[in-house]
């Protein structure tokens, strides 16, 4: 790491995605690139691929949007593919992907080409960059992704080629981690040391909130458990599309999601671009918005059936959104994002803190409607709800600074309770078919619990005796349970995160101990097993936050 010279942060996302840098020898100098293909003088360009019918990838970003449908041409068989990432989440209804396609593929051939942009990007800037080894890599993630998230996202940065195999320069931080340094950092809202934020961002899939206070020297204490769902602006479009579904019937909207994706595609860019960033909310600004379905989508006339069709013949194929219709199109989705809120400012008042500032960021925070919502609802209780400038970069801003200064993060709070299975005497009480042959029964042993704060580069430190002296390996298994405490490694709500073996030394029985050490100072936890006699293995665990 002492080789670092340069820090680019990644924030994929679920509809857009950009990334930023920085040298540390020009730490406040933070760049957003802005230079996408097609798309310039943005921060962010589209999660979106188009692949031909035999799925081999034709563009990507903003070059990969559906374009017009023109009616005198058969439709094509191109397939777009959007909102991938969602993929990575525990959702029930993951969005729509061409029959043959896996999301990892998508993921890593989105990387792909972002990092040749990023990798042509710093060498122009810096030409004597050695980007393999010179170069930091913060990628960052929703808050409620889990292990296995993340490590399918090192696999697919190791595969799109942003990083060599087996290579330390890629980590991970939350996306509402990041945007709190970043607001930190932005000294015209007067934080002072002991003030408490709450950060909810927005974004195209997920909206993750967090809940830091201010500590001496710009450092971060995170005081709650964070929070996320899957809320964020691309939920509105579902909306949108289920009022399609109950003008033309919801078959119809099914075939051409399946057989004609870009045309639906198409249809709720454009609902996007002319009514779903311009609503506000207020009935001073109500207007009513035609879509003309032969213009927008003209293969859904086929797939249209019975009253349905004869319905829309009457209506010339145009349907019409009034004011009441988007705000309904809105409303879940908020009403959603709004609870989340009032779960972070519960349990923060539980813990003795009072918030004196709330900060919107991510690209959904930008629109009016939902702003007005917030202030509304949380107005009384929290002094200063304000929008950075530029929330969309918020995040990959803060990612870089992070980056920078690692440090800056003081304290996290566990999301989950961290424990280990270990070989005890069986004891009344015990199941009976839980014991083993040597009279032993594998227990849940707690290392770290839920809800407990715990400082970066803190270590946990267990000891650990091998059951019996011929005993030639030791297996450590890490397990994640919400619950306090656990009793069995196997019961319901424990999870199996990782495994490794370690050799036990041919030693006495006393020197045959082990410590077992997790360090919580990344989004990954290091974990040490040292043998009394010397011998250290080491494993690293991502840390589910």
């Amino acid at each position: 790491m002492s080789e670092i010279r340069v820090v680019v942060a990644i924030d994929f996302g679920t509809t857009y995605s950009g990334f930023a840098y920085a040298h540390k020898s020009n730490p406040n100098e933070i760049t957003a690139h802005c230079n996408w293909q097609g798309y310039n003088a943005r921060f962010k360009t589209f999660t979106v691929l188009k692949y031909d019918e035999s799925l081999k990838l034709m563009s990507w970003g903003y070059p990969a949007l559906a374009e017009k449908p023109d009616r005198r041409k058969k439709p094509s068989n191109i397939k777009p593919v959007e909102r991938f990432k969602l993929h990575l989440g525990d959702m029930e209804n993951k969005p729509y992907l061409p029959e043959g396609l896996d999301f990892k593929t998508a993921i890593t051939d989105y990387l792909r080409e972002m990092g040749k942009v990023i990798k042509e990007t710093i060498k122009t800037k810096w030409q004597k960059i050695d980007f393999f080894r010179q170069v930091l890599i913060i990628m960052t993630i929703p808050a409620e992704f889990d292990s296995q998230a993340m490590k399918t996202m090192r696999k697919c940065a190791y595969d799109a080629g942003i990083i060599n195999e087996g290579s330390e320069n890629l980590e991970f931080t939350t996306e509402p981690e990041a945007a709190a340094v970043y607001c930190m950092k932005k000294k015209e809202y007067h934080l002072g040391v002991g003030s408490s934020f709450m950060i909810v961002d927005c974004g195209g899939g997920t909206v993750d909130l967090t809940t830091r206070k201010l500590l001496e020297g710009d450092k971060l204490e995170e005081v709650t458990e964070r929070e996320g769902d899957f809320c964020g602006g691309s939920f509105v479009d579902d909306e949108f599309l289920k009022f399609i579904g109950e003008k033309v019937g919801e078959s119809a909207l099914k075939l051409v999601r399946k057989n004609h994706y870009s045309q639906l595609q198409y249809m709720v860019q454009d609902f996007c671009r002319r009514v779903k960033t311009q609503f506000t909310g207020q009935e001073s600004h109500a207007q009513t918005h035609e879509f003309d379905l032969n213009r927008l989508c003209p293969v859904l006339k086929q797939f249209v059936k019975g009253e349905k069709y004869d319905e829309m013949e009457d209506m010339e194929w145009i349907v019409e959104l009034t004011f009441d219709d988007v705000k309904l199109m809105f409303n879940p989705v908020i009403e959603r994002i709004i609870s989340l809120i009032h779960k972070q400012l519960d349990k923060s008042h539980e813990n003795g803190y009072d918030i004196c500032a709330m900060f919107l960021v991510g690209g959904f925070s930008e629109s009016k409607y939902l702003q007005a919502r917030i202030k509304k609802e949380f107005g009384d209780k929290v002094p200063n709800i304000s929008v950075p400038i530029q929330p969309v970069t918020a995040v990959v801003r803060g990612a870089v600074q992070f980056g920078l200064e690692k440090e800056i993060i003081k304290t996290r709070v566990l999301k989950w309770t961290y424990g280990t299975d270990v070989a005890k005497k069986w004891e009344q009480g015990d199941p009976i078919k839980r014991k083993r042959s040597d009279g032993r029964v594998l227990k849940f042993s707690r290392l770290a619990k839920r809800g407990d704060q715990v400082a970066v580069n803190e270590k946990i430190v267990k000891t650990y005796y091998p059951p019996n002296t011929v005993q030639k390996k030791l297996g450590l298994d890490i397990y994640v349970t919400r619950k306090d405490n656990a009793t069995y490694c196997d019961e319901p709500g424990v999870e199996l995160l990782d495994s490794w073996c370690v050799d036990i030394p041919n030693a006495s029985k006393e020197n045959r101990a082990f410590e077992f050490t997790l360090t919580f100072g990344k989004v990954e936890i290091e974990a040490i097993a040292q043998a009394k006699t010397g011998e250290k293995y080491e494993n690293t665990f991502d840390l589910d936050m």
